[in-house]
C-alpha cells in the first residue's frame, strides 16, 4: 500500500550529501502539503473569477483529496516495479506540470481535472519521501531524521493560509500554483544528485487491475454525489440517486473482490485487528471533521464578515505553532505513556475548540476567533501520533507499510467526504435560519420597523433599505448555521473517545515513532 522500507544495500548518507538529501525531499514534502491548505482560504477569488459559486469551487481541494487518497495503494507496487527513486523523481515533475496547467486553468472544470491530476501524481511523494529520508540516516538517528521531517508537515500548513490569502490579495490566485514550479525542480534536481545512485531494487508484480478499478469507481461517484447534491436537491434528483446506487454497487463488489484476490490493491483483511480498526475510525472521522471546519471557516470570514484572504490565512495559520511545539515531545513520550489518554485528551481539546467557535457572533473580533485556532493546535500534537501508534501496535513489520498505506487512504477519502458534508449542512442551516429570521422582519415587527425606519432616515429608499436588511440577515444566517456545524462537530468528536478505548495497544512495544510518523505527518497532509 504505502512504500517498503528502502533496500538496506545502501549505507547511510554522510556529511553535505545527507544535509542536500534531507533539503531536496523536505522541499518536496513542504511543496506537497502546502498545496493541501494554500487553496482554502483562496476559494471565494477562484470561484469568483472563474464565474461558479463558492460551493462548486470546494472541488479545488476535494478532488485533490480523492485522487491523492486513490493514489495512494498503488505506491508500493509502483515503487517495486519502476525503483523508489525513479518514481519519486517522476511524481515531483508531473506535479510541477499539474501545477502549472493548473494556474492556467480557464474555467472550473479544467482546473478541477488538474487539480485531480496533481492529487494523484502527489500520492506516492509523501510515502517515498519518508523511505528515502530514512535510508540516508543510521538507525542510530532515524528518530532525528522522522522528527525533522515531521516538522516540515507541520510548518506547510501553517504557512499555507497565509501564503495563500497573501497571494490571491496582491498577486493573483493562479500563483499559488506557480509556486511550486521552481521548488518542485530544485527538489528534483538535488534528489536526482544525491539519490540516483542509489536505486531501490525492481521486481515485476501483479497489480490488482480490477481492484483499482473498482476502487476509483465507487470512491469518485460518492464524493460527485456529496459535491453535486445540494445543487441538485439530493435524492429528488435521479442523477444523485444514479450515482448513489452506483458507489453503493461498486463498494460492495469492491469489498468482495479485494477479500479473495490474492495481490489485492487495498489489504481489508487488517480490518480484523482490533487497534487497526479502531484507531482509523477514530483518526479518520476526527480528521474528516477537522478538515471539513478547517475548510468552513475561511469561507465563512470571507463571504459573510468581509475578511480580505490574507486575514482569513492569518486566523488559520496559528493551528501549527502549539502543534510544532509539542509534536516532538509527544512522539518522544508515546511509547511511555498510554496513547488512549493522549488520543482523548487531543479530543477533547478539538471539542473544546468548536464549542468556542459555536458561540461567535457577527460582531467577534479577530483575537476571538484567532484564540480557538491557537488552542487547536495543542489537539492536534496530540491527535495524529498517538492514534498512529495504535493502528499500527501488534502489526506484523512485514505488514506495517499495508496498514499505514490503508489508515492514510481511508483518512484522506474522510478528508474530501468531511468538507462536502460540512459545507452542505452549513447551506441547509443557513437555509433554514434564514427563513425564520425572514419571518420575523414583518411590519408588525417593532424592532424591524425602527430598523428601517432609521435606514430611511439616514438617506435610504425602501428599496435600499430592505436590501440592507436582506444582507444582515443573511449575515446572521449563515453565522448561525456554522455555529451549529462546529457545535456538532464538537459533540462527534466527543462521541470519538469510546471508540479510542476499544483499542488494546502494546506499552512499549518498539513501534517507534518512525513508523507512527508515517501516518502522523500526513495527517498535516
Amino acid at each position: 500500500m504505502s512504500t517498503p522500507l528502502p533496500s538496506p544495500v545502501h549505507p547511510p548518507l554522510q556529511g553535505s550529501a545527507r544535509v542536500l538529501g534531507t533539503i531536496a525531499l523536505s522541499l518536496a514534502t513542504f511543496m506537497n502539503v502546502l498545496d493541501s491548505s494554500i487553496a482554502n482560504v483562496s476559494l471565494p477569488a477562484i470561484a469568483g473569477d472563474l464565474g461558479v459559486s463558492t460551493n462548486q469551487g470546494t472541488w479545488v481541494i476535494t478532488s485533490f483529496g480523492v485522487a491523492n487518497a486513490i493514489a495512494l495503494p498503488l505506491t508500493g507496487w509502483l515503487s517495486q516495479r519502476f525503483g523508489q527513486v525513479r518514481l519519486f523523481m517522476t511524481s515531483v515533475l508531473l506535479f510541477v506540470l499539474a501545477s502549472w496547467l493548473c494556474g492556467l486553468a480557464p474555467n472550473m472544470t479544467s482546473l478541477i481535472a488538474f487539480r485531480a491530476i496533481q492529487g494523484f501524481v502527489a500520492g506516492p511523494m509523501i510515502p517515498l519521501s519518508q523511505g528515502l529520508l530514512l535510508s540516508s540516516y543510521p538507525p542510530a538517528l532515524a528518530g532525528l531524521a522522522m522528527a525533522m521531517w515531521a516538522m516540515t508537515t507541520l510548518v506547510a500548513p501553517v504557512l499555507g493560509p497565509l501564503l495563500g490569502g497573501w497571494i490571491t490579495d496582491n498577486i493573483y490566485w493562479s500563483w499559488i500554483f506557480y509556486i511550486n514550479i521552481p521548488v518542485g525542480l530544485l527538489s528534483a534536481f538535488l534528489v536526482w544528485q544525491v539519490y540516483h545512485k542509489r536505486e531501490s531494487v525492481t521486481r515485476q508484480l501483479p497489480i490488482d487491475g480490477v481492484g483499482l478499478g473498482l476502487l476509483v469507481l465507487w470512491v469518485g461517484a460518492l464524493q460527485i454525489m456529496l459535491d453535486k447534491g445540494k445543487e441538485l436537491d439530493w435524492f429528488h434528483s435521479p442523477e444523485v440517486v444514479a450515482l448513489g446506487l452506483v458507489a453503493l454497487v461498486g463498494f460492495v463488489f469492491f469489498i468482495a473482490w479485494e477479500l479473495t484476490e490474492e495481490h489485492p490493491v487495498v489489504d481489508l483483511r487488517l480490518f480484523k485487528v482490533r487497534n487497526f480498526w479502531s484507531g482509523t475510525v477514530a483518526i479518520s472521522i476526527g480528521y474528516g471533521l477537522f478538515f471539513g471546519n478547517v475548510v468552513l471557516l475561511p469561507l465563512w470570514l470571507q463571504q459573510f464578515m468581509g475578511y480580505p484572504s490574507t486575514d482569513a490565512g492569518m486566523l488559520l495559520a496559528p493551528v501549527g505553532l502549539f502543534a510544532i511545539i509539542l509534536s516532538p515531545i509527544v512522539g518522544k513520550n508515546v511509547g511511555k505513556v498510554d496513547p488512549r489518554y493522549m488520543a482523548s485528551f487531543a479530543f477533547l481539546v478539538f471539542a473544546l475548540v468548536l464549542i468556542m467557535r459555536s458561540h461567535f457572533s457577527t460582531q467577534a473580533d479577530f483575537g476571538t476567533i484567532m484564540l480557538p485556532t491557537i488552542v487547536q493546535g495543542i489537539g492536534m500534537a496530540f491527535f495524529f501520533i498517538p492514534l498512529s501508534f495504535i493502528i499500527l501496535s501488534g502489526i506484523a513489520p512485514e505488514k506495517i507499510p499495508a496498514a499505514s498505506g490503508l489508515s492514510s487512504f481511508v483518512r484522506v477519502v474522510a478528508g474530501s467526504f468531511g468538507t462536502s458534508i460540512a459545507t452542505t449542512v452549513w447551506q441547509d442551516r443557513a437555509a433554514m435560519h434564514h427563513a425564520q429570521l425572514a419571518e420575523s422582519v414583518s411590519q408588525g415587527n417593532f424592532a424591524a420597523t425602527q430598523v428601517l425606519s432609521g435606514l430611511n432616515n439616514a438617506g435610504l429608499s425602501s428599496e435600499q433599505a430592505l436590501a440592507q436588511v436582506s444582507r444582515l440577515v443573511d449575515q446572521q444566517a449563515y453565522m448561525l448555521a456554522a455555529n451549529d456545524v462546529f457545535y456538532a462537530s464538537a459533540l462527534i468528536f466527543l462521541l470519538l473517545i469510546p471508540v479510542v478505548w476499544l483499542s488494546r495497544p502494546k506499552r512499549g512495544a518498539g513501534l517507534g515513532v518512525t513508523s507512527a510518523s508515517s501516518d502522523a505527518s500526513a495527517g498535516a497532509h
